[in-house]
């Protein structure tokens, strides 16, 4: 079951980084047709300033790109299998609270009834529990939260 468990999360974070992509990249694509329909009027200032705030949005879009492709690479780096004793990066994480998928931060999923949430490794969380072990426990908001299985 774990093996499904953690191909379906794979996939989750995989079509995640997708949506994000597709998604940025068509509104680069509505906001460079804008621009270019946008046509010199007689209110010359205000045709200048529609073409700067139109520019404005593609530089943030152009970043928010740039995020989710890098996004993109960091996650080919999870491996779909790992055979680790103490967490990293693709491990599934069973505690008495939450379960974690350690591999970026997409959100939760719940598989037949039970939730996982998508972490990264560089999350508050991802950070205490990279590199513990089964029977550890860390500390998290003033909880103890106890590691019971990696997978």
């Amino acid at each position: 079951m774990d093996n499904s468990v953690k191909q379906e999360l794979y996939a989750f974070c995989q079509a995640y980084i997708k949506d994000r992509l597709s998604r940025i990249q068509k509104n680069i694509a509505a906001l460079q047709e804008a621009l270019n329909s946008e046509t010199k009027s007689s209110a010359g200032d205000k045709h200048e300033t529609g073409r700067a705030m139109i520019q404005l949005e593609r530089e943030k879009l152009g970043k928010q790109l740039a995020e989710v492709q890098l996004l993109q690479e960091l996650f080919k780096k999870v491996p779909l299998s790992s055979g680790n004793s103490t967490i990293a990066l693709g491990n599934l994480v069973y505690t008495p609270e939450q379960n974690f998928y350690l591999g970026i931060s997409a959100g939760e999923l719940k598989i037949d009834g039970v939730s996982f949430y998508a972490i990264a490794p560089n999350t508050p969380i991802g950070k205490l529990l990279l590199g513990k072990g089964k029977g550890d426990v860390v500390i998290f908001n003033s909880r103890e939260i106890k590691i019971l299985e990696i997978h």
